[in-house]
């Protein structure tokens, strides 16, 4: 069931500081000379560098349920992501492949990953949350596989979206794939960047 997406202000999530992707000196904007609060649109502002591997790691840390089917964070960067799913016999379906739920999860992992290597310098502003899926099985998959994610639209896009808007919704293309290069499902997730409180 997808999240439902409303209005008000989420609570900060320590995603951010779980992912790596705000540190311990990370400092808030200093007010305006005349006491207002800075207010640099975000699509101005090029995004900080992200330490990926400080990510990666912290993704595994931040969700417990990724950790429970093994996923691995093979490549991370801002504009892709992808994982994979190894071969265990506690993630198979009935015909000894990996399970729909398992291959889902996969690819809406991934996603999150491409969401976080985007705009970890937003994570501090902002909660990435899913909003809604759609997953389509193509060719049956046996063995290990691999979600390939990436953004549908330019980042750019959603970034001047949040300075006109205070939020963004935008969706993530994924391919799954198995080890012989075979595209067994494709997937899109679409996410919304809220504001924190």
């Amino acid at each position: 069931m997808a999240q439902e997406a409303t209005s008000e202000k989420l609570p900060t999530s320590n995603l951010a500081w779980q992912t790596g992707a705000m540190t311990a000196d990370h400092a808030t904007p200093a007010p305006a000379a005349d006491g207002r609060p800075a207010t640099a649109r975000i699509a101005d502002t090029p995004p900080a560098g992200p330490d990926f591997e400080t990510i990666r790691a912290g993704l595994s840390q931040a969700v417990p349920f990724a950790r429970t089917l093994g996923l691995e964070y093979l490549e991370l960067s801002a504009e892709r992501a992808l994982l994979r799913l190894p071969d265990r016999p506690d993630l198979h379906n009935h015909v000894a492949g990996p399970h729909a739920g398992a291959m889902f999860t996969l690819g809406e992992s991934a996603t999150g990953a491409v969401v976080i290597g985007s705009f970890a310098d937003l994570l501090d502003r902002f909660t990435p949350l899913a909003a809604g899926a759609q997953i389509r099985y193509r060719a049956l998959a046996m063995g290990p596989v691999t979600a390939e994610a990436v953004l549908a639209r330019p980042s750019a896009e959603v970034r001047a979206e949040l300075d006109t808007a205070g939020k963004a919704r935008f969706d993530v293309d994924v391919v799954i794939r198995d080890e012989a290069g075979t595209t067994t499902g494709e997937m899109t997730v679409s996410w919304a960047l809220r504001p924190n409180r």
